[in-house]
């Protein structure tokens, strides 16, 4: 079978845990080929992969969401747009909560249509943002809300207006752009769409936008319900929503979706790939904290230093190891790199990339201070090498570190976001009572054993792929 399986602004560019997920799926099934449909956020991250790619990745199809940039379009033009077409396209721009998106995708594979940046300088745009406007913004400049619009919508109508490749189902890793870009395929080929939502795409972009100073205050609710409108048209489109834990779940179903589309699939990883690591040298009484993590600002690295300075107060011995890519944003590692100097802490290391394998089992406690998050497998990871956990308290991770139920305990704390004293609190804990460390670290491990195995999350998804397997119309030469 020939499963498209559509990414945005992960794999195969950055490195994380939805990129590793998608790695580990493709490289476990070599019976089926993949094409990959990569969103990424800038054309200079063409070609430069963070992975090898597996034998049974057939083609990689790359768009990128600032190709706009070079689609100077013509002022002036007019459309023979149907009312239907032109209820659908207010509908679209205004970011209502329902978009008749067949309509949408019809008119846009029209030939008459062009190209987006024509449309988006066309009389018809203009009449259509003009109505908008005396409705909804009579109080703000045409200009500005004629552009902040058009930046809006028009990455995806460039999007929406490329080769779709042919697959025998269409997997996408989030809802957002991706989603969308998978409703038309399934529109277009009439084939199967599933998704597997990690985080929660628009409470993600919900929180961005919010704290974001690019975007005036006037326009963040506008900005929202786009993002919004995009996830909506994923849910309506798909046939089946897989989600990692049970709390995403019940918050699809609060944004709309279906319940019964939605089921749960948890993450795994290998975990004898985490047993029996080399440990810290002997006679090392040092205490070694340390943190698996990109270094961007949904991963909150510079609560996590503030806790750090607060600990080596308390806990003198102590280090702290960031280990994980810091060349993806640099502005934000030159921010954090200066927040160690102004905090003047020290033994505070940042590795870079490098297998964790290497240096995991040195670690006496981990911290994870996400701002979101869905079900991280660096948590996974952590636990099964036995490390005792200190998390903020998103996506899954209080149902990883104290169990659902189950007779495990604890493997750890979970802190609220952003609170670095509550953050430093719980590290000191653990810092101060190895027989809880090593109690914690257990448990953790015990739980990821047997509830959060690589071979469950694959078995899982041989099993999802094979219900769609008897309408399948392509010859996988993956299997020749």
């Amino acid at each position: 079978m020939r499963i498209a399986l559509i990414a945005e602004g992960s794999y195969p560019y950055v490195t994380g845990g939805v990129s590793s997920w998608v790695h580990s799926l493709i490289s476990s099934m070599p019976e089926h080929e993949f094409v990959i449909y990569a969103i990424g956020a800038s054309s200079e991250q063409q070609g430069k992969y963070k992975y090898d790619l597996p034998a049974n990745v057939v083609q990689v199809c790359e768009y990128f969401l600032d190709a706009h940039l070079q689609d100077e379009g013509k002022w002036g033009k007019r459309y023979r747009i149907s009312p239907q077409e032109r209820d659908a396209l207010l509908a679209f721009i205004s970011g209502a909560s329902h978009v008749d998106w067949q309509v949408l995708f019809n008119w846009m594979s029209d030939g008459g249509f062009g190209s987006a940046a024509n449309f988006l300088r066309s009389r018809d745009y203009f009449d259509l943002l003009s109505e908008l406007s005396e409705t909804k913004f009579q109080y703000v400049p045409f200009t500005e809300w004629f552009w902040t619009v058009r930046s809006m919508v028009l990455p995806l109508f460039v999007l929406l207006r490329e080769p779709i490749p042919q697959a025998d189902l269409y997997h996408c890793v989030t809802t957002g752009y991706a989603g969308v870009i998978g409703s038309m395929a399934k529109w277009r080929t009439g084939k199967p769409l599933i998704i597997t939502e990690h985080g929660i795409y628009s409470r993600e972009r919900e929180e961005e936008i919010i704290k974001a100073e690019w975007v005036p205050s006037y326009f963040k609710e506008q900005w929202i319900d786009y993002f919004y409108m995009l996830c909506n048209c994923a849910y309506e489109s798909a046939d089946q929503v897989i989600t990692l834990f049970g709390r995403n779940r019940e918050i699809q179903i609060e944004l709309g979706c279906s319940s019964s589309k939605i089921s749960i699939i948890p993450n795994g990883v290998e975990f004898h790939d985490y047993v029996g690591l080399p440990a810290k040298a002997v006679g090392d009484n040092r205490i070694h904290v340390g943190a698996i993590v990109r270094v961007v600002p949904i991963k909150d690295i510079k609560t996590m230093i503030q806790a750090f300075a607060i600990v080596k107060q308390e806990v003198p011995d102590s280090t702290f190891w960031i280990i994980g890519p810091y060349d993806e944003d640099p502005e934000y590692y030159a921010e954090c790199q200066a927040l160690l100097e102004a905090l003047a802490v020290e033994e505070v290391t940042f590795t870079g990339s490098m297998q964790i394998s290497n240096i995991i089992g040195k670690m006496d406690l981990l911290v994870l201070s996400s701002i979101s998050e869905g079900q991280p497998l660096a948590v996974l990871e952590g636990m099964a090498a036995g490390k005792p956990f200190v998390t903020t308290d998103v996506g899954s991770c209080k149902e990883l570190l104290y169990g659902m139920d189950d007779a495990y305990g604890p493997a750890g704390f979970v802190a609220p976001v952003m609170n670095v004293d509550s953050i430093a609190q719980a590290i000191i804990e653990l810092c101060n009572h190895p027989d809880e460390r090593v109690r914690m670290g257990v448990a953790g491990q015990e739980r990821v054993r047997n509830l959060y195995s690589k071979q469950q999350f694959i078995q899982s998804y041989v099993a999802l792929y094979e219900s769609y397997e008897e309408g399948r119309t392509w010859q996988a030469s993956a299997l020749n």
